[in-house]
């Protein structure tokens, strides 16, 4: 399985972008402040750039696992019933440590993870639970047949 995030609007305290799931577009995303963070950028530059809670995680290409228990969305009721606590977690981000997709709706959700949602208000994204049930049903059955899940950050 294949998601791509094309970073589209960047702004002072966040980015809006557009998800596409194997060549479609499925609905936009939001980030933290896109610093222009790349992978090919030493460990060293990205820390320097990072500040914490604010910043997009570099550009590249990730492996998503999703059998990752989150300890925070594990005690939560809503995921415990639908991902039974395990998100879909990027793997080997550089300078950042648990990066999650997740439902949300502004840049004080994200610290770092990336927002499912549309796009109907400045600076947020709404209906983020309905997008993210259905990202994490097309996740899980693709993860469940063996396939490899990759994202892509442009």
């Amino acid at each position: 399985m294949e998601i791509i995030v094309e970073r589209k609007w960047p702004k002072a305290t966040y980015t809006i972008g557009n998800l596409y799931v194997d060549g479609e577009v499925f609905c936009n995303t939001l980030e933290d402040t896109d610093r222009g963070l790349w992978i090919y950028d030493s460990l060293e530059t990205i820390r320097s750039k990072k500040v914490y809670g604010e910043t997009a995680i570099p550009k590249v290409r990730y492996l998503v696992q999703m059998d990752v228990l989150s300890p925070k969305y594990s005690q939560i009721a809503y995921y415990k019933k639908l991902t039974k606590g395990y998100m879909p977690r990027l793997k080997n981000v550089p300078g950042f440590e648990g990066v999650l997709i997740h439902p949300g709706n502004g840049p004080e959700d994200t610290l770092g993870c990336i927002l499912v949602g549309r796009n109907l208000a400045k600076g947020v994204v709404l209906q983020s639970r309905n997008y993210f049930e259905k990202l994490y049903k097309q996740m899980k059955a693709a993860h469940d047949k063996g396939e490899h899940i990759f994202i892509t950050i442009k």
